[in-house]
């Protein structure tokens, strides 16, 4: 119990010297950040002794708890990393560290009106907008990982849509993170707004060499308003000692279409806390995840979509691939208010597990207040088909390229709903080398 307290007092004693910078207390956003801190000494991490918290059950923090983290170093220079990890966006936003790299990002012209750029910088030069949004949606109270990201609040991604714009060429925001002489933290805070019948492709990408043992705290809000589309994607490619702890809150308004799809294939220990609020009449949302994982590796994604109002269409399908003795975690919820009548929801997870020694648990549930609804679920943990496995070898193909096609068929229905074509190819290059054996 000492050691969990000093971590806390480590993290106190952070945003203390993190007080000291230059204009963070006369900033509006500091009070936010005061009352998160204070947050979080209350309520502390999970799955710490004498605590027993139902939403981490499977997932265990100890290996954060055990390494004392420093701000990350500023990088200057990303030689080749920049490359390896952009999947080729039209307009890019580079992260080293946590910091905006100006010289790094690249934007093509955009609408008028629309904005891509720091977070850091929009605290004040966007200040009205950030005001009305920002932490409103993460719901910090609750989440240690939530509180500690607002805590350190300075730097992430910020894109504004008007009402009626529209950007056709995927925005990349592209977070690196790059070796120190200690093991750092990086606090990323992201928010998108997109107005009224606004259009967009947005791609999160996270990247870091293998080796490097860092940790990352994100927390994205995504505000999809009246009648606007969005194809959102998240991509986590980190090295295998690397923690990821993220919450990505999307907040629908009448008539919203969002399709998100999230890929976790790096990462020694990885949370997906991925939220939805249908807040508004006729919403539209697909919500699908891939998690490849071996070795070591612990993934856990945990979703909530939440029908709030009627006439809401919601479509979820997750699938995971482990090898070695990697872990998974899928808890999806479907939340049916009472006055979301005539919703129509269907949430999926299923698992292929490619070693005897390979683990998932999967709990998939649904919470129905409403009588006129149509709502379904379902899971599955299976291995490859023995039989097919056998028909293929018996038409020549040896057993490593028949494991690898079958593997490949069981996401290939993921890849496919991927909307842009040089992400798709970029994305399946990726898959394809992170499968098993390879």
């Amino acid at each position: 119990m000492a050691e969990v307290t000093d971590r806390i007092g480590n993290y106190l004693e952070q945003f203390a010297q993190f007080e000291k910078s230059p204009g963070v207390r006369g900033s509006w956003v500091h009070p936010l950040r005061q009352e998160a801190m204070q947050r979080f000494s209350e309520r502390g991490f999970p799955d710490t002794p004498g605590k027993h918290d139902e939403e981490w059950r499977f997932t265990s923090v100890a290996p954060i708890l055990g390494v004392s983290f420093a701000p990350a170093p500023r990088v200057d220079d990303v030689g080749a990393a920049l490359d390896r990890f952009r999947v080729g966006g039209a307009s890019r936003l580079v992260f080293i560290n946590g910091r905006y790299s100006e010289k790094d990002s690249s934007l093509e012209p955009l609408p008028s009106g629309v904005v891509a750029g720091s977070l850091g910088g929009a605290l004040e030069s966007h200040r009205g907008l950030l005001e009305a949004h920002l932490a409103r949606y993460s719901t910090y109270r609750e989440n240690p990982f939530a509180a500690l990201n607002t805590a350190f609040l300075s730097e992430g991604a910020f894109v504004y849509l008007p009402k009626g714009s529209a950007v056709e060429a995927p925005i990349e925001l592209l977070f690196l993170s790059i070796p120190g002489e200690a093991t750092a933290v990086s606090y990323l805070r992201n928010l998108i707004i997109m107005e009224a019948e606004s259009q967009a492709r947005i791609v999160e990408s996270y990247g870091g060499a293998d080796g490097m043992a860092y940790f990352n705290n994100v927390v994205t809000e995504v505000v999809v308003g009246e009648s606007a589309n969005l194809d959102h994607y998240k991509l986590q490619r980190e090295s295998r000692t690397a923690f990821h702890i993220a919450s990505l809150q999307f907040q629908l308004e009448r008539s919203a279409a969002l399709s998100t799809l999230s890929i976790s294939l790096g990462g020694g220990l990885v949370r997906n806390d991925i939220n939805a609020v249908l807040d508004g009449e006729g919403c539209d949302l697909a919500l699908n995840g891939l998690y490849v994982v071996g070795g070591e590796q612990h993934v856990d994604h945990h979703t909530v979509i939440d029908h709030a109002k009627p006439h809401g269409t919601s479509r979820e399908l997750y699938k995971g691939i482990l090898s070695d003795r990697s872990r998974g975690v899928f808890n999806g919820r479907i939340i049916v208010r009472p006055d979301a009548q005539k919703t129509d929801a269907k949430q999926t997870n299923r698992n292929l597990l490619l070693s005897d020694e390979a683990l998932v648990n999967t709990n998939p549930q649904l919470e129905i207040n409403a009588d006129d609804v149509k709502c379904a679920h379902g899971a599955t943990i299976g291995q490859l088909d023995a039989d097919v496995l056998f028909y293929l070898r018996s038409r020549g193909i040896d057993v490593d390229t028949a494991r690898h096609l079958l593997t490949y068929g069981f996401m290939s229905d993921i890849s496919e709903r991927i909307k842009v074509d040089a992400i798709r190819s970029e994305l399946e290059r990726v898959l394809f080398a992170n499968l098993p054996g390879r």
